[in-house]
Order: C-alpha cells, then sequence, then structure tokens
C-alpha cells in the first residue's frame, strides 16, 4: 500500500520546498501557499522515496523531503511508471497525472551541491481534480 511521506511547500519558485503537518489542494489550483499552484498542468509534484534514495546513497548529506522541489513525497509507488492521464485519490483529493519528468533549471540548489537531481527524470506532475487536506499518513490510491 502508498502512503504519503511528506507535504510540502515553498513560497517562491526555484526553492526546495518546507515541509507542513497538512496541504490543502484546491481544484483546477493546486496547494494553497504553494509558488507553483496556478491554472496550468503542473499544478503539483509528486515524487516517490526510492527516487530519492538513489541518489542519497550517493552523496554525503541528507536529502530531507522537500529537497527536490516536490509536493508530495511517497512511498509504495513508481508514480514515474503511471502513464499521463492516471488518476490518483491522496487523502481527500483526486489527481490527474499530466506529465513525468521536466526540464531542470540550472540553478538548481540540489544539482549545485549534489551533482544531480532525480525531478528532471522521475518526478511526475499532476492537475487536482477533487481538493481537499493531504497529509503525511495518507494513503496514495491509483484508481
Amino acid at each position: 500500500m502508498a502512503k504519503v511521506i511528506a507535504v510540502c511547500v515553498s513560497e517562491k519558485k526555484g526553492e526546495q520546498k518546507v515541509p507542513q503537518s497538512v496541504i490543502t489542494l484546491r481544484p483546477a489550483h493546486g496547494v494553497e501557499g504553494d509558488a507553483h499552484a496556478g491554472t496550468w498542468h503542473r499544478q503539483i509534484s509528486l515524487l516517490a522515496k526510492s527516487s530519492v534514495d538513489k541518489l542519497q546513497d550517493k552523496i554525503d548529506f541528507p536529502l530531507l523531503p522537500g529537497a527536490f522541489a516536490e509536493n508530495i513525497l511517497l512511498d509504495g509507488m513508481e508514480v514515474r511508471t503511471l502513464p499521463i492521464g492516471s488518476r490518483l485519490r491522496i487523502g481527500e483529493a483526486e489527481l490527474e497525472i499530466t506529465q513525468i519528468g521536466k526540464e531542470c533549471h540550472n540553478d538548481c540548489v540540489i544539482r549545485q551541491k549534489a551533482g544531480d537531481c532525480v525531478m528532471p527524470r522521475e518526478g511526475v506532475f499532476a492537475r487536482v481534480l477533487t481538493g481537499g487536506d493531504v497529509k503525511a499518513g495518507d494513503e496514495v490510491t491509483e484508481l
């Protein structure tokens, strides 16, 4: 069973996100208070813990939740393998996968420190179909 490990927000683009106790997702918008929210196809970002673990094994400093600017860090599901259009229920919310991977900008904090970043290859982006609160421990289900 897949579960949420952490939920994170950043006030500015290009920054690492900060873990929160709970985030609120709004339909057709994204995470309330997050710099990446808006009326576009990448309203929310997701990353699997296994993707973080691959890089963690190669570096000597801890990769904390939000390090890759992910809104939701989860365990037990390889989100990068889900086809575009897949739907997920996370807590009270429902998401639709819209993009897998992205172009990494050169000033990425993690790329500068570690020499690599997994988000461009394994990060997943979604739009919010049904809003609600999401927190660590919530189940993640493919619909």
